[in-house]
């Protein structure tokens, strides 16, 4: 099994003889029990494996150093006896490319920094009732999806969060923050929870790279996009990342509150490239774990670096079990893929079908973004938009071309959306609504694969995109009464959209990253929610709640199949204008048995015709808490406002 060099080791990953002698389903990783720890790592091309062992996650010196006896498959094990709980490890691995001293990439704890790996006795990281815990059943009209950086949502000083939790996990476990100095302005979970949102969309919490966790947080600021151990939670969200067992703990708690609440946890997860060539997984089994090019130089679609090589079989394994921790250990209730175009069909495929053998897994969510971030050696059909047939119905993806029709090119900053009157956007607004199901630009299996949404924390926030567009150089913190009914329009289209709505953290309150399109590495202040906007915009904020409430009202618009998209009759009206009606399914206990709905993207009032019968209005573009009260009208007309989405519903 000799190899001389990376286009040697390329040949012989990819070979049926490597797949025949060193596929392995046995246990990987350190399994503990007070009696003792046995390690196993899977490292076919190492000639010699030892483990070394620290008291302490960073600093000391090493207390000994033991050889791991070669097994079956290229697995290396070591059985240490006693309990072992808290003690930090790491492999030194000598490979025909070199000795490494590396952690173990099967970790599920790690000293700051993730350099050290740690053997935990999990049971001992669960908070009080975490065994009671369990996912929130949210039925699929109820979805509606909350994206935020655990940073960004508490580090405000005015969030109303003690400052030693601000930008922590244990923000999540407050909930009845409030705007600080004495104002009723929800914040926090407080916040969530009246808005309505069914899911909070973490951004990476996985061990990543970027920060320092070592040195204070004020002065560092990254999202994460640069995962170190796949396993583990990232150390800098915790009080004390010197300590592995306390991450976990706080992660635990921080989801047990979030259920509580009765909403549940997306992982955003980067399992597509690491922060650095130089990583665990490289480490122990040199380019296995990663694509290359036809030179042995490892492949870029991320635009990182490296690429992860989900069709090569341990790691399409790896993937799938490190998924599978975290939905078993950790109760999260959904993945969300970053450049899952980079994974391939089978992959995902087979990770939905794992997912779903879980007790409740078919509940769990499972969509990425359906793109690369560069050209990429897959040659296998990639999980991207072109692909949607191959994906599993309950695979979804962020539907960019949703995203763009709303409000115009995100990499184009002055270029208008539909909201914006760009001509000619009515027709695939139309094709939005009924999540493309109808449409011959996208072929979706099902309204169940779309992500509809217009802003997320790449490119600009959905209010700097509106100004942009407006003004050749926008100041970002007025008031600007045209910006603000574009947004309730923008959100009165995509929250009526079939298929799974998704917002940004604070575009309900008009976040705003003053015309910074990429803030991966901005400073905190720019990045972090501004929770003094949220009472400032509180009638914006009413307005989703509102809109969030009316949809849940009525499930249809967030059911899945392809008769519902189908189902949805489109008016014939003067362009720009759409509109459109959708009766209810019998029985689903619909608040109406019919949702009639307008869009205006103009500036000017206009009249439209109404389907005979008695109309409730529900939304007129500026409310959309009226079906609260008895708004109702028996005329064969109705008016839209400038700018607006109104929504009516049959009396009768």
């Amino acid at each position: 099994m000799s190899a001389n060099n990376s286009v040697d080791l390329k040949a012989l990953f990819e070979s049926e003889e490597f797949e025949r002698e060193f596929l392995y389903d046995g246990p990987l990783g350190p399994d503990y029990a007070p009696q003792g720890t046995h390690l196993r790592l899977w490292a076919p091309t190492a000639l010699r494996v030892s483990v070394n062992l620290y008291r302490q996650g960073d600093g000391g010196f090493c207390i000994g150093t033991l050889p791991m006896e070669r097994r079956e498959k290229g697995t290396w094990t070591l059985y240490l006896p006693g309990d072992k709980h808290g003690l930090y490890y790491t492999f030194t691995v000598q490979t025909e490319e070199g000795t490494r001293e590396t952690g173990d990439p099967y970790a599920r704890a790690a000293g700051v920094n993730g350099v050290r790996s740690m053997i935990v006795d999990l049971k001992r990281t669960d908070p009080p009732g975490w065994a009671q815990d369990h996912r929130p059943q949210i039925p699929a009209a109820r979805r509606v999806i909350w994206e935020v950086s655990v940073r960004d949502f508490s580090q405000d000083p005015d969030s109303g969060v003690p400052r030693r939790w601000q930008g922590k996990y244990l923000a999540f476990t407050l909930n009845s923050t409030t705007l600080e100095g004495g104002s009723a302005c929800p914040t926090g979970l407080n916040h969530l929870k009246r808005l309505g949102v069914s899911h909070v969309q973490l951004m990476p919490v996985f061990d990543f790279g970027s920060i320092d966790e070592a040195k204070p947080l004020r002065r560092q600021y990254n999202w994460g996009y640069d995962p170190t151990n796949y396993n583990l939670p990232e150390g800098s969200y915790s009080t004390d990342p010197f300590h592995g067992e306390v991450r976990i703990k706080e992660f635990k708690q921080m989801v047990q509150a979030i259920h509580r609440a009765g909403m549940g946890v997306v992982m955003d997860v980067v399992y597509n490239h690491t922060y650095r060539y130089e990583n665990v997984l490289n480490d122990t089994v040199p380019y296995y774990f990663f694509r290359q090019n036809e030179d042995g130089t490892f492949s870029n679609g991320s635009g990182c670096g490296n690429e992860f090589a989900s069709e090569r079989s341990m790691a399409r394994r790896y993937l799938i079990d490190s998924v599978l921790y975290w939905a078993k250990e950790y109760h999260i209730d959904g993945f969300r893929f970053d450049l899952m175009g980079l994974y391939d069909v089978e992959t995902m495929n087979l990770l939905r079908a794992e997912l779903d053998k879980l007790p409740g897994g078919e509940e769990i969510l499972m969509y990425g973004e359906p793109w690369q971030g560069g050209l990429s050696q897959l040659h296998r059909y990639e999980a991207n938009k072109n692909n949607l047939q191959m994906l599993s119905e309950r695979v979804g993806i962020f539907c960019d071309d949703t995203r763009d029709a709303i409000k115009g090119s995100c990499f184009e900053a002055r270029t208008p959306g539909y909201v914006q009157g760009r001509p000619g956007g009515f027709w695939d607004i139309g094709a939005a609504v009924a999540a493309w199901c109808r449409s011959d630009r996208l072929s979706p299996r099902a309204p169940s694969q779309i992500i509809s949404y217009v802003s997320a924390h790449d490119n600009f926030t959905l209010w700097d995109k509106l100004m942009l567009v407006r003004y050749k150089k926008p100041d970002f913190t007025a008031n600007d009464t045209i910006a603000l009914a574009q947004n309730r329009l923008a959100a009165g289209i995509y929250l009526t959209c079939m298929g799974t709505p998704f917002m940004q953290a604070g575009e309900e309150f008009a976040r705003t990253k003053k015309g910074v399109g990429n803030s991966y590495r901005s400073p905190a202040a720019l990045n972090q929610l501004d929770w003094k906007r949220a009472s400032h915009y509180r009638g914006l904020v009413d307005y989703y709640r509102g809109l969030i409430a009316l949809r849940s009202a009525f499930p249809r618009l967030g059911a899945g199949d392809m008769a519902s998209a189908n189902a949805i009759e489109f008016f014939s009206l003067e362009p720009p204008l759409v509109g459109w009606q959708l009766d209810a399914v019998p029985g689903d206990g619909a608040a109406w048995p019919t949702l009639l709905v307008f869009y205006n993207p103009t500036e000017n009032y206009k009249t439209v015709p109404l389907p005979p019968g008695e109309w409730r209005l529900l939304c007129d573009g500026i409310s959309s808490s009226l079906w609260r009260g008895e708004v109702l009208t028996r005329q064969n007309k109705t008016s839209l406002l400038p700018y607006s989405a109104t929504i009516l519903g049959r009396w009768a």
